[in-house]
């Protein structure tokens, strides 16, 4: 096909060779399935800001690093180069925990180049060698549910040991490649240690993955691996290679109201937002 007017740039500098066929277009982005030399890789374009679904919500954006001061106060005042900024540094994010958790060994494509706000990353396949399906649209037995499962639980234990929070981990943002799970989606990443609402997302990531796998095996739905996986990070105690019990006490005291209501806030949204990935799909 005709390589689009995003592409054709690194066509020009023969980072891309031919552009086969349009994979998806999802909430921030649209992939394409594309030729580099012998190998078939895929180039995510990035939308514009005023195209995505999904917005730069400052719960995600808190605490990331810019390049300098000027474009901190830039992105700040909402400037027409401030905009520019949060867009470049939004993308760049994904780029930035792609190597990161890559080098930490977590199920992510492996990335290989980022240029004029498009992607390179390899192309997650199943058994066929076609492009890998998302987990929402596989049936599992309960064997495999809970099998799947586990790899993700590791997967996220990794992700946290490496200092990163999905932020939007789901059904929807997980390919079943011919070896298993592959965790893709990652602009929205946030740093565990210096995000405050790391916690709420990382519980929701979890909590996404027990209530997907729990249609297929009921009996996931009363394991409680989010809350045990955090309180062990916080301490200090959480390792790639730690076992989960599923388990954990919460400690008793008074009723936060206020965070209550957030959480019910939270939870509201990201109900919409599911349905509207639904949609989408």
């Amino acid at each position: 096909m005709k390589a689009p007017p995003r592409l054709q740039s690194l066509v020009e500098e023969g980072l891309i060779d031919t552009v086969v066929r349009q994979l998806m277009s999802g909430k921030e982005a649209m992939v394409y399935v594309v030729r580099c030399g012998d190998e078939t890789r895929c180039a995510k374009i990035y939308k514009e800001a005023d195209q995505r679904s999904f917005r730069q919500a400052v719960d995600y954006t808190e605490n990331r690093k810019v390049k300098n001061t000027r474009q901190a106060r830039a992105m700040a005042k909402g400037t027409k180069f401030g905009r520019q900024a949060s867009e470049a540094a939004w993308q760049s994010a994904e780029v930035d925990a792609l190597y990161r958790l890559a080098d930490a060994g977590v199920r992510v494509p492996q990335p290989h180049n980022f240029c004029d706000g498009v992607l390179l990353m390899e192309l997650v396949t199943d058994a066929h060698g076609d492009a890998a399906p998302r987990l929402n649209d596989v049936d599992f037995t309960p064997e495999q549910a809970r099998r799947h499962h586990a790899t993700l639980i590791t997967e996220v234990i990794r992700m946290l040991c490496a200092g990163i929070v999905h932020g939007d981990l789901s059904e929807f943002n997980i390919l079943l490649a011919e070896d298993g799970p592959v965790i893709i989606d990652l602009p929205q990443a946030v740093d565990a240690a210096g995000n405050n609402h790391a916690s709420r997302m990382l519980l929701r990531d979890v909590a996404n993955l027990r209530n997907f796998f729990g249609r297929f095996a009921p009996d996931l739905l009363t394991i409680d691996y989010g809350n045990e996986m955090w309180d062990l990070y916080q301490r200090g105690v959480l390792y790639p290679e730690t076992v989960l019990t599923g388990h954990f006490r919460r400690k008793t005291g008074p009723v936060d109201v206020g965070g209550v209501l957030r959480e019910i806030d939270d939870a509201s949204a990201e109900e919409a937002a599911r349905r509207m990935r639904m949609a989408q799909s």
